[in-house]
């Protein structure tokens, strides 16, 4: 369990907090390229660690993120007016670059230009850099120059070897990014649904070893075989994870603010388009990736409507829960918790040593910033890293041998 101090440390991630400003030093996605296609098109609310932010597309095709409230009277910037190189409010015709500078102040009686200057100087916005990969737009909330962007296998790939998704998931990121690193659950949660489930084996060894990058997840299956099953699934600083499955996927719990994550779900091969069969399964609701309503970014199957439980086909035994599809599934369990789980509260069973591991080691990348020390994935090349499955013999040392299987052989290319 965790006490209520370190709890509040890994969860909270508003303006000051230490997780808030740990995950600014990254890049972290904030809309779909195509939400703001056009240049001086409409701005669109985003919503980043607590912050209110308006994203837009000016006259020369520079991206711009800046505070929702115009300094002024703080009216909102999303009604503002997207002309000639800046967003407009529309309550009195302040107008803000992609910089965040004022460029007009229409409604300020005639005064020296020195004054005018000043004026403008004190109407400074907050806005943030960003840049467009992968059909996502990503910005750097940190202190400083931003730092270089992590290569991301899924990102360096052609358009049509990939599929995203992404649904706002009503909890706090961190019960989020548990539960996808929570190894036993696969064989309960998604039973009925998934091969591995059904094979009716809940994993009895693990290991969790810091990278560079962040760290790995290996767990082990004991099938009666003369080798164990391994699983080793990576966790990216600060909230991806990339998946050992067929095609290759990745997910990216993206903190809206305490109580609320965005989780970005990828399907991608590295080296093919995904075919039919492959888009068919990401879009139909079945894998990671939700179905939403139309035109928003909340799940069909949602709190609302009890994600929709289906308690007769629940009751057959052809699926544990009678949810459809992985990621209503996982939506379910962790938004079930409450907006942010007490901690304190759990008794955790030998199975959930990943999941200590993994919050002594959030700790302590939270202490290594506190002190100034070099964060994981400061060096772009060390996110070019593959989950993997393989099987080893029964008296392997996984502890010592977890770091050395991330080999050339399976990193993305560069």
């Amino acid at each position: 369990m965790l006490s209520h101090d370190n709890n509040a440390r890994l969860t909270r991630v508003g303006p000051g907090t230490p997780m808030g400003l740990l995950m600014r030093r990254y890049w972290t996605p904030a809309a779909f390229s195509h939400q703001v296609a056009r240049c001086d098109g409409p701005p669109v609310r985003v919503r980043l660690f607590g912050e209110d932010l308006v994203l837009f597309r000016d006259s020369s095709d520079r991206l711009g993120l800046i505070a929702d409230q115009c300094p002024h009277r703080l009216a909102s910037m999303f009604f503002g007016r997207n002309e000639d190189n800046g967003l407009r409010c529309v309550y009195h015709g302040l107008k803000f670059d992609v910089t965040g500078a004022c460029t007009d102040v229409p409604c300020a009686p005639p005064v020296a230009p020195q004054v005018m200057e000043s004026m403008q100087k004190s109407l400074r916005t907050t806005a943030y850099p960003c840049m467009e990969r992968a059909g996502l737009v990503w910005t750097y909330m940190g202190p400083g120059e931003p730092p270089p962007f992590p290569d991301l296998e899924w990102t360096l790939v052609p358009e049509t070897y990939r599929y995203t998704s992404r649904h706002i998931q009503e909890c706090n990121w961190l019960q989020a990014l548990e539960g996808g690193f929570d190894a036993p659950h696969l064989t309960f949660l998604h039973a009925g649904d998934n091969p591995d489930s059904n094979r009716g084996i809940v994993p009895s060894f693990y290991e969790v070893a810091p990278c560079d990058f962040g760290f790995i997840v290996a767990t082990g299956r004991d099938f009666g075989k003369e080798t164990i099953s391994w699983n080793l699934n990576i966790m990216l600083m600060p909230f991806h994870k990339i998946i050992s499955t067929t095609p290759h996927a990745a997910h990216m719990w993206v903190p809206i603010d305490d109580d609320n994550t965005m989780l970005y779900s990828i399907d991608f091969q590295p080296h093919r388009p995904l075919n039919e069969a492959e888009l068919a399964r990401a879009q139909s609701g079945d894998w990671i990736h939700s179905e939403n309503l139309p035109g928003s970014d909340i799940g069909i199957r949602n709190k609302q409507n009890d994600y929709l439980i289906d308690r007769a086909l629940q009751a057959s035994g052809k699926s544990f829960t009678g949810l459809k599809g992985f990621g209503t599934q996982d939506c379910a369990i962790q938004e079930s918790m409450g907006p942010i789980v007490d901690r304190s509260r759990e008794h955790l069973l030998p199975g959930d040593a990943a999941i200590i591991k993994l919050r002594q080691l959030l700790l302590q990348a939270l202490r290594d910033h506190e002190e100034g020390k070099a964060l994981p994935g400061a060096d772009p090349r060390s996110y070019r890293v593959r989950s993997i499955r393989c099987e080893l013999p029964r008296d392997a040392n996984m502890a010592q041998m977890i770091t050395g299987l991330v080999t050339a052989d399976n990193k993305a290319p560069a």
